[in-house]
């Protein structure tokens, strides 16, 4: 029993560790299931629950700051809710067209969303790429978060 316990803590993290690349997938949440598996199975002995509630809290950052940054990229440039709408439709369409979709249709959502609200097409353009590149600025603080995170959670397993 302890081994499939063992085996499902990995899955949920490997799970949260895609989640945090693809959108459809709540990677962060997926990646704390993991930790308070594996810390409860081995009785907090390896992982000590204060250990797994900072790893809890590096994760929450995680998913916090893919909104933020997002959100920050769109407002720096004055971006309408229309826009930020735009951005998350785009985002959650992107989820069905592959790679390419996953990268450039929040741009796109983002920008149709500006024009549909402000009928400036060279605005739409700049609030699509500034939203755009706030969404891949989290993604990658976001990864790197969550790296950090596994990595001392691997780290207390090993070196308790």
């Amino acid at each position: 029993m302890q081994t499939a316990l063992w085996v499902l803590a990995v899955v949920l993290i490997v799970i949260g560790f895609a989640g945090t690349l693809l959108p459809a997938l709540p990677g962060p949440p997926f990646i704390v299931a993991g930790i308070w598996l594996a810390a409860w199975i081995d009785d907090f002995s390896r992982v000590s629950a204060l250990t797994a509630a900072i790893l809890t809290a590096l994760a929450l950052a995680a998913t916090a700051v893919d909104y933020i940054a997002a959100a920050l990229g769109a407002q720096r440039v004055g971006a309408s809710r229309a826009a930020l709408i735009g951005a998350a439709l785009g985002t959650l369409l992107g989820i069905f067209t592959g790679l390419i979709g996953l990268l450039f249709m929040p741009l796109v959502g983002a920008a149709i969303g500006e024009f549909l609200a402000r009928r400036d097409a060279l605005r739409a353009g700049q609030v699509g790429i500034a939203t755009w590149i706030g969404m891949l600025v989290g993604t990658v603080l976001k990864l790197v978060l969550v790296c950090l995170t596994i990595g001392i959670f691997v780290a207390s397993l090993l070196f308790d």
